[in-house]
């Protein structure tokens, strides 16, 4: 943004920002407008002062939004820049869960660095384009590399790319690695070698393994030595008994763990209900743990039973982590790979997603922290609130309604809107 206007005063006329996503509302003042508040935005040298109770400033520029609403820039909790957009060399896919993971091992098998950097980046530009600040991508682990003290060509083109992207965007990686992968000490020393080195985070695949709780403290034993965050993909399935989510809970709050914990998928919460939902849920909520939601990947892949239209749904409780207090986020997950051919690099499309097949209801503004302040905390950064903001942590969506905003409306920088009409 010019000095200009990082040194001006700049009124936003007749702007919007969602309720929920502002701190402290009697500070910033506006007029409640259902789940909005409303008038016209005061920016000074560059940062959110409130809305105006008089009259502009005088020399301020001042631009109308005629009734637009800003938002932080977005959250991507959950992603695969590892495997996205290689369907186009994919045969016919299909299938499950397990289908999906043998198709991708056998095209792995045939990556170059120079393949995965032009997929990667072809998927970091459209989360750009999504108005994504901070984005968590997995990198799939194996045991070989690791025990020959290397780690995978995608972990480190990722590497590369969060260097060449931090100008734009924040890039974590975690890596994914089978929970079966910890019964070797010197297995996970490498790896813990490796992550901390790299600023990397922990992740983990827990499914139906067997031994879950002991190889669990294994895993949060490392993450204490070692400062490291942590993130599972959990109960990504339908079958009744999963339990991993239970697990892992039970196991943060034994040891009194105080890193951040990031538990995606957890699909088996649809087979738990009534009371043991409600304590299940609890328990989620005691051990600090938050979920994210992977809708377009879930919905394709489960469910799958029989061979027909899918009558259980692949998503997880929603609505009822929300009232439980568990921080809820929204993530894309796989993008046109073997593991969903469809999907879209946008948090946002993702939460709409979710509104239909979980039935969100309107307003929506509460349910955007899912793609913003919670699915931040979920990866271990500060809050980012409205009223806490530069200009450049802002979008401005092209809606005058939260249901807009989750519908896909244009989202634009709010450093780039403003410097169309302000001074050069």
């Amino acid at each position: 943004m010019s000095k200009a206007v990082l040194s001006s005063n700049v009124v936003l006329r007749n702007a919007a920002v969602p309720s929920a996503l502002v701190a402290n509302p009697t500070h910033l003042g506006g007029c409640a407008r259902q789940d909005l508040l409303s008038g016209d935005l005061l920016l000074r040298e560059g940062r959110v002062a409130g809305f105006l109770k008089g009259e502009a400033p005088e020399g301020a520029l001042v631009q109308d939004l005629a009734g637009q609403i800003l938002l932080p820039r977005l959250a991507e909790a959950h992603c695969h820049l590892d495997k996205c957009h290689s369907i186009f060399r994919l045969d016919a896919v299909g299938g499950d869960l397990m289908a999906a993971a043998a198709a991708q091992r056998a095209d792995r098998a045939g990556m170059t660095a120079e393949d995965i950097r032009r997929r990667a980046c072809r998927g970091l530009a459209e989360l750009h384009a999504a108005g994504c600040a901070l984005v968590r991508s997995h990198v799939d682990w194996d045991a070989d590399h690791t025990l020959l003290g290397e780690v995978p060509p995608a972990w480190r083109v990722l590497g590369e790319l969060a260097d060449d992207w931090s100008d734009r965007l924040t890039l974590q990686r975690s890596a994914l690695i089978a929970l079966e992968h910890f019964d070797r000490e010197d297995y996970c020393q490498e790896v813990a070698r490796c992550l901390t080195r790299d600023g990397g985070v922990l992740g983990v695949f827990v499914l139906d393994q067997t031994r879950k709780v002991e190889r669990l403290h294994r895993v949060f034993g490392l993450a204490e030595r070692h400062g490291l965050a942590l993130d599972f993909h959990v109960d990504e399935g339908l079958a009744e008994g999963l339990d991993g989510l239970d697990s892992i809970a039970g196991v943060a709050l034994d040891r009194d763990f105080q890193g951040p914990v990031l538990c995606g998928h957890a699909c088996g919460l649809m087979n738990v209900t009534g009371d043991a939902l409600d304590r299940l849920l609890e328990k989620v909520a005691a051990a600090r743990l938050a979920v994210v939601a992977l809708p377009s990947t879930n919905l394709y892949l489960q469910g799958r039973a029989g061979g027909g239209t899918p009558e259980h749904r692949g998503i997880t409780r929603l609505r009822e982590l929300r009232a439980a207090g568990v921080p809820l986020a929204v993530g894309s997950d796989n993008v046109g790979d073997a593991f969903c051919p469809l999907g879209s690099h946008d948090p946002m499309a993702n939460l709409g997603l979710a509104a239909l097949v979980a039935h969100l209801d309107p307003p929506y503004g509460p349910w955007l922290t899912c793609v913003t302040t919670d699915a931040r905390r979920a990866l271990g950064f500060a809050d980012l609130f409205i009223d806490d903001a530069q200009v450049g942590d802002l979008l401005c969506a092209d809606a005058t309604h939260s249901a807009g905003i989750v519908a896909g409306a244009r989202r634009v920088a709010l450093a780039d809107l403003i410097l169309e009409e302000g001074p050069d």
